[in-house]
């Protein structure tokens, strides 16, 4: 190297002894637990590093606990190698791959192997861990291929390994590449959408050199959480030599402040800077798998601070005296147990800005596919790109922390502050977390060995400085909520609530439609009953027009149809009966009239044809005589015939009470009340022809039956009785219409057995010329 480059940090580290890298087998003995069964590339023959070297925690380093729950497993562990023949002490590397198999499958299995199954580890041992990366993979394989032999004395396939690491290494292929950065860990994508804003967090924590514990079951996703959190600082992985135990400070001797810079190489510039900054000095350790049998070397009082993983869960119940901040992997948490560190953690309003845009970059260039490369095969989101980012931040973060003390080795000279900067630029970064920075060892070493005006080279300014905006409360509030899983469980509530929607919908329509119908059902039903409340209003009306008329609704109205037969039947046979009686009777009155009335009696002869009159009594007599002779060619009346003139006889009676064409004082018929009654018309035979005609008014009658007195037997009941029945045979009775009978029931009088009947022909054309000519003749 160019003797005007200045000394770095990188120049220091490659002055370390030469060291070829080792390969051992660890076996779990059924009895002795683990232990180191052979070693190669150890020097002399027969040479133990592991005692030597005092490694008797190797074999528990290498046999993590929980390995034997996985197929196949790794584990990255430090070890310290003292200092001899006069060089300084040293920190070197382990990675074992430890796998299993079922004791059976062996071709020929030791007498020792007492268990079903057989796990044994193979162990890589380096002087740096910038190798591991690609060492794990080919470790990996050699050990699956060792495994598949079924036969552990047979170790050729490891000796030939160890053998091609050597080679490398003394052929310079594994330091050919010490200037850059072989990066180990997990994906820093992946470390990011893990712990999102918090990874900042972590980073800042690293810097104040806390008891920082790991836990996770799975020992190498443990380890290499570790190893990504330490890459974020540049050129840390290639500085661990002190990183072992906590006495070894060779870092420090070796490192010289830089008088010079050259700012198109990066190292230079790095170096300038102060990069790295080292947070594994004197009384510090790291141990990225550390087992219970090292717990005394933590609680050394000469272990200051360290980082360190385990994953046995009794260090869980001992945290609050092993660690000040516990990252549980499982669970994915991260607990302060330090109320000062807790504090001087907080993220101001700028970190929180700058970690969320790394956060939002890696969460849309998100593949699941291949976690390590973003799906837009881009530079944003990638790990170069996050790498920077980090560079970036600490370097404004050295440059504002200069300035800063610039400003109080300055505050009463203004000629000394940069007048583009306003302020304070360090308060960005978090005042607690500087002033808690100031008081650690890495911050001693960096500011003792590097120029006090490093802000003129790199800005000091915060990458994200400025206010709070109301982009950053939009951008806290979408990551919170992707923190807290509210999309997801917003969705499934969603989800949940569109189902119950639907269920309440359906059953919201069950219901309105049920009280539909119900409404309808009491409607129909409110309908009906205003229906028959004004049939039964209409029937009172009626009724009372009836009881107005004298008669009964019933019996003039529905009564009739279903009475009609009946009362038609009876009152046939009566009406028949009475026309035979009056006849004869009418003539033995007439001839007594005529022959107390006049000397010369009006003879037969003489006579009006009874067939053209029924106006003098002997022509209506002999009318109704010779009616009877033609009883035998009438024909039958039906009960509807009677019913129809029922009706007809009571609209007659209605117009006219008497049911009379003539005067009342020219009526050839007087009214007699208890002689008979024949459809409520009385006929008397005392005054026939020489007395005016007297009416009486009639009582309503029943027409349920007709009841005909009689004082004499074969009376006027006899003479309608046959009267009517003859003409139901026969038909029409003179041209006068058909006889009609009205019944009607006294409903005004006590005694119900008084009973009327008036007889009325039917108002026919015939009948009132008859009736007009037999006027005239009674006039003359």
């Amino acid at each position: 190297m160019s003797s005007s480059v200045p000394p770095t940090p990188t120049t220091a580290a490659s002055a370390r002894p030469h060291f070829t890298p080792l390969v051992c087998i660890v076996d779990f003995h059924h009895a002795r637990g683990p232990e180191v069964e052979k070693w190669f590339g150890a020097e002399p023959e027969g040479f133990d590093p592991a005692v030597e070297y005092d490694w008797g925690l190797l074999p528990f380093m290498a046999l993590s606990d929980g390995a034997h729950a996985l197929t196949e497993d790794f584990s990255y562990f430090t070890l310290l190698k003292p200092a001899e023949d006069g060089g300084a002490g040293t920190s070197l590397f382990g990675i074992s791959c430890t796998r299993q198999m079922d004791a059976s499958l062996l071709l020929n299995r030791p007498a020792e192997v007492t268990r079903s199954t057989v796990q044994k580890a193979v162990v890589v041992i380096a002087d740096s861990p910038q190798y591991f990366g690609m060492l794990r993979e080919r470790l990996s394989v050699v050990t699956k291929a060792w495994f598949a032999q079924r036969e552990f004395t047979d170790v050729e396939i490891l000796k030939r390994f160890q053998e091609s690491l050597a080679d490398e290494k003394e052929r310079g292929m594994m330091n050919e590449d010490e200037d850059r950065d072989q990066y180990l860990g997990l994906s820093l994508r992946e470390l990011v959408r893990e712990f999102k804003w918090q990874t900042l967090v972590l980073l800042k924590c690293c810097l104040l050199q806390p008891k920082m514990l790991f836990f996770g079951t799975r020992c190498e996703r443990l380890c290499l959480t570790q190893f990504s959190l330490v890459s974020l600082i540049p050129g840390l992985l290639r500085n661990l030599q002190d990183s072992a135990g906590p006495e070894l400070n060779n870092y420090e001797q070796n490192l010289q402040q830089p008088t010079s810079l050259r700012t198109s190489d990066r190292n230079s510039l790095l170096a300038y800077m102060g990069l790295p900054l080292q947070i594994f000095p004197k009384g510090s350790l790291f141990g990225p798998y550390t087992p219970l049998q090292q717990l005394d070397i933590l609680a050394d009082f000469g272990t200051k601070s360290y980082i360190v993983g385990s994953t046995n869960s009794l260090l869980l119940q001992q945290k609050d005296r092993y660690s000040d901040i516990l990252i549980n992997l499982d669970e994915g948490t991260i607990n302060i147990t330090s109320t000062s560190l807790k504090a001087a953690l907080q993220l101001s309003t700028p970190d929180r800005r700058w970690i969320d845009f790394i956060t939002q970059n890696v969460n849309d260039t998100w593949d699941e596919a291949n976690p390590g490369r973003p799906k837009t095969m881009g530079y944003v989101g990638s790990e170069e790109f996050i790498r920077v980012q980090f560079e970036e931040y600490l370097l404004s973060l050295i440059s504002s922390v200069k300035y800063h003390n610039h400003l109080a080795k300055h505050a009463n000279n203004p000629r000394m502050l940069l007048p583009y900067i306003e302020g304070d630029p360090s308060t960005d970064f978090g005042s607690d977390f500087v002033e808690a920075w100031s008081k650690t060892e890495n911050y001693r070493i960096w500011n003792s060995h590097t120029d006090s005006h490093l802000f003129d080279i790199v800005e000091p300014k915060h990458p994200c400085a400025g206010g709070l905006t109301i982009e950053d409360v939009q951008r806290r509030i979408t990551q919170q909520v992707q923190d807290m899983h509210w999309d997801e469980k917003l969705a499934q509530g969603k989800e949940a609530l569109g189902r119950n929607l639907a269920a309440g919908k359906e059953k919201a329509s069950n219901i309105f439609n049920k009280l539909y119908a119900d409404m309808e059902a009491i409607r129909e039903a409110q309908r009906k009953k205003a229906e028959e409340a004004r049939i039964e209003q209409e029937k009172a009306a009626s009724q009372q027009q009836a009881e107005n008329r004298g008669g009964s609704p019933d019996s003039t109205a529905s009564k009739t149809t279903q009475n009609s037969q009946a009362a038609a039947q009876s009152v046939g046979g009566k009406a028949g009966a009475f026309v035979n009686s009056w006849a004869t009777w009418a003539g033995e009155k007439r001839r007594k009239a005529w022959g107390g009335g006049s000397s010369t009696p009006p003879t037969p002869t003489t006579a009006s044809p009874p067939e053209s009159s029924n106006g003098g009594g002997g022509g209506w007599t002999s009318g109704w005589v010779k009616n009877k002779n033609r009883q035998s060619q009438m024909s039958t009346r039906s009960a509807t015939s009677v019913d129809g003139m029922l009706e007809k006889v009571t609209k007659t009676e209605a117009r006219s009470p008497t049911h009379s064409r003539l005067p009342e004082e020219k009526q050839p018929l007087a009214a007699a009340g208890n002689r008979g009654s024949v459809a409520g018309s009385s006929i008397s035979g005392e005054s026939l022809f020489d007395s005016p005609v007297t009416t009486r008014q009639s009582r309503p009658l029943s027409q349920e039956s007709v009841i005909l007195e009689d004082q004499e037997p074969g009376g006027i009941d006899g003479v309608v009785s046959s009267s009517v029945s003859e003409e139901k045979k026969s038909g029409p009775m003179n041209g006068n219409g058909p006889l009609v009978v009205k019944v009607a029931k006294d409903e005004g009088s006590d005694d119900e057995g008084i009973q009327e009947a008036q007889k009325t022909p039917l108002p026919s054309r015939v009948a009132a010329d008859e009736a007009a000519k037999a006027q005239s003749a009674w006039e003359r």
